[in-house]
């Protein structure tokens, strides 16, 4: 199964302070105004807000170690490049940024933006402060779509419990462990089925997921949405790619360095290989318990999440081995958020986190409290 990523990294100033320049950047690597630039092993793009760059490896891998190699060759050689100018921090959220800080990007697809202003309005977090860890995974057939999007919708709560890292909201906390998910399930609000509660419902073939995807449309071509009826604007926790052809996973906060990016993708990845039949199904369950996921990261979690890392043991390709202690410290230890959060009831002092988890990423090393 060929695996790939997307990862968002918020551009800052040296003093962490968000910068909105991903045109500046892409213009400088690419030679002139462009959406996207080839960096060495991994192309960089533009998303939404210009205070976030994309980082993406040139192309899927078959080996999480392969996906590592491209990937954090990338963040490393941008950190070298652009040393002295720009800092990448990584993380759900920007921990500081307030909205007048970022900008809409404005040269390319202005009527997509025009049209999401219009029916859902960008000026909110859900919008311009979010940064996401995809993991796209290939399927095969009808039969590995349904069965592979059904594996990865009951892992939901998991993995938002053992990712969540965006505790602060505007230089303070915010009460939840994974604030871009609160934010992010309700900047569509306006057409609910799009995101549908992040937490989409059982899937049972290829024609039902076309048919949710119609019911979209429809409702967007009467709010003047047209132009956006492609089968990207599912905004589901995982959302299938007919196009390319995989299974999207939506809902994991970026992490704070690549490594640890990496690990969920080893412990993804394992777990696929092993008999999840005896997870929640239920629609309603698995609400329930994302939103606990949400609030406490792993807390709350911890029984069920051990029993599914000891299933990822047993199932982890040599490769993948070497990532897994990584899953096991958050699980025991807590979320990248539950250690920030740590941190600040010790220190009180969010630009001293901060500068510590830009370390991280450029470091490739997991936040540790302390």
């Amino acid at each position: 199964m060929l695996i790939g990523t997307e990862h968002e990294y918020s551009i800052n100033s040296p003093g962490l302070f968000p910068r909105p320049e991903s045109d500046r950047i892409l213009a400088e690597l690419h030679g002139g105004p462009s959406p996207e630039a080839s960096f060495g092993c991994v192309q960089l793009g533009k998303e939404l807000q210009k205070t976030v760059i994309e980082v993406v490896p040139h192309h899927p891998a078959s080996s999480v170690r392969e996906l590592d190699a491209m990937v954090s060759g990338g963040v490393a050689a941008f950190s070298r490049k652009f040393r002295g100018r720009y800092r990448l921090l990584g993380l759900g959220m920007h921990p500081s940024l307030r909205l007048p800080e970022t900008a809409v990007w404005d040269q390319e697809e202005e009527d997509y933006y025009a049209a999401y202003d219009r029916i859902f309005g960008l000026s909110q977090h859900g919008w311009l402060n979010i940064q996401s860890l995809q993991v796209n995974l290939e399927y095969a057939g009808d039969d590995s779509l349904v069965a592979l999007f059904n594996s990865l919708r009951s892992l939901i709560p998991y993995l938002v419990a053992v990712s969540a890292a965006s505790p602060f909201v505007e230089g303070a906390p915010s009460g939840s462990m994974d604030s871009r998910l609160l934010f992010y399930r309700e900047n569509q609000r306006q057409v609910p089925r799009i995101c549908n509660g992040i937490v989409p419902d059982l899937l049972h073939s290829r024609q039902e997921y076309l048919d949710w995807l119609e019911g979209m449309y429809r409702e967007l071509r009467t709010k003047g949405g047209s132009v956006l009826c492609e089968e990207w604007v599912a905004s589901y926790g995982v959302i299938v790619r007919f196009s390319r052809p995989c299974v999207e996973l939506k809902v994991m906060d970026e992490q704070e360095c690549v490594a640890s990016d990496m690990a969920l993708c080893a412990f993804i990845r394992a777990l696929l290989r092993a008999d999840l039949l005896g997870l929640e199904s239920d629609r309603r369950a698995l609400l329930e318990m994302t939103g606990q996921a949400i609030a406490r990261g792993t807390a709350g979690l911890e029984p069920e999440l051990l029993r599914l890392f000891r299933m990822a043991e047993r199932h982890a390709a040599p490769g993948e081995r070497p990532y897994l202690p990584f899953i096991r410290e958050r699980i025991v230890g807590g979320s990248p958020a539950e250690l920030l959060m740590d941190d600040w009831r010790d220190s009180r002092d969010l630009p001293a986190i901060m500068d510590k988890a830009a370390v991280c990423l450029s470091t490739n090393t997991p936040y540790r409290p302390g």
